[in-house]
């Protein structure tokens, strides 16, 4: 993974973007309606959650520009996303009314971002991750949570204003908080759970949302001892991740155990364990057990407690 100023060290999948957001801009309708109608303007359709995405020999995310006109005259509303590094402005299309996905491009379909954004180019993934969020943010307030009122999009899709004057809201963006984190007892050992809907053998690292009112840290305490009986401490932040899947915003932390004895929460996971680090090292990814998604946080909490073995 590329560095970047701003990060200690390689950023997640999904984070750190080519794009320039372009915040001024949100707010001249005029200079965006005219970056939409330049030639160099690229599209990022979304179907249902699903990115477009060229399929072949190297999977590529597909911004389609020569059928920009056929696109545009097949969807409502648009969300300006930025510029990318030379000067061409991209623009989410949400085609979620269509019943089928529309057919763009015979050699192209639309998938899940999470299926398929390890095996595209990290910047591809981090713009389709950047619009499936917004899009689906769009898609979930069409409506006032205040009165009811429909609502309208406003700064190029990073607002929407409710249609009551009366009311007048303006509703913006939310991403929701998730601590997930690793924990240690000190030495040798980790803690991995798994879910019941998950595939066979695969297991993970602990996580929750954060709730009103607390710390990251609290949260992470909270989490662990409701999930699996144990106290901590420690609490040691590692790195972010977005996760539009479909809004959240993942924060990685380790922590160490102060105690050994699991009890495990059997309405939040199916179960959990203590695993020492050579299982981890040599773990046979099949259905006896197999580590997180190489493109989550959670397999890089877990490679970055290996490599400081």
């Amino acid at each position: 993974m590329k560095r970047v100023p701003h990060h200690s060290h390689p950023p997640n999948v999904y984070a750190s973007g080519p794009l320039d957001r372009g915040d001024k801009l949100r707010m001249d309708a005029e200079a965006l309606a005219a970056a939409l109608a330049h030639e160099a303007a690229r599209l990022v359709p979304v179907w249902r959650g699903r990115s477009l995405v060229m399929m072949g020999e190297r999977m590529s995310s597909l911004r389609p520009s020569a059928s920009r006109t056929e696109i545009l005259s097949i969807v409502e509303e648009t969300v300006f996303l930025g510029f990318d590094p030379q000067g061409a402005p991209h623009f989410a299309v949400d085609l979620s009314d269509h019943e089928e996905p529309p057919q763009l491009d015979e050699n192209a379909a639309f998938e899940d971002l999470r299926k398929v954004g390890p095996l595209l180019a990290e910047d591809e993934g981090s713009i389709l991750a950047y619009a499936r969020g917004l899009v689906h943010w769009n898609q979930r307030h069409r409506y006032c949570g205040v009165c009811g009122a429909s609502t309208r999009p406003a700064r190029g899709g990073h607002e929407r204003k409710c249609s009551n004057e009366s009311c007048g809201a303006v509703h913006f963006p939310r991403t929701d908080p998730a601590v997930i984190m690793l924990i240690h007892d000190g030495a040798d050992r980790i803690v991995l759970g798994r879910q019941a809907d998950w595939p066979p053998g695969r297991c993970s690292v602990l996580a929750g949302f954060v709730e009103p009112g607390e710390s990251l840290e609290d949260a992470v305490a909270r989490e662990v001892m409701e999930e699996v009986g144990l106290p901590v401490a420690e609490v040691t932040y590692n790195s972010s991740q977005p996760w539009p899947f479909p809004s959240s915003i993942m924060l990685g932390f380790s922590a160490r155990a102060t105690a050994t004895d699991l009890k495990v929460d059997l309405d939040e996971l199916e179960s959990a364990r203590w695993f020492t680090r050579d299982e981890v090292a040599n773990s046979p990814e099949d259905e006896s057990f197999a580590l997180p998604r190489r493109d989550s946080i959670a397999y890089r909490l877990i490679q970055d407690w290996l490599a400081a073995g």
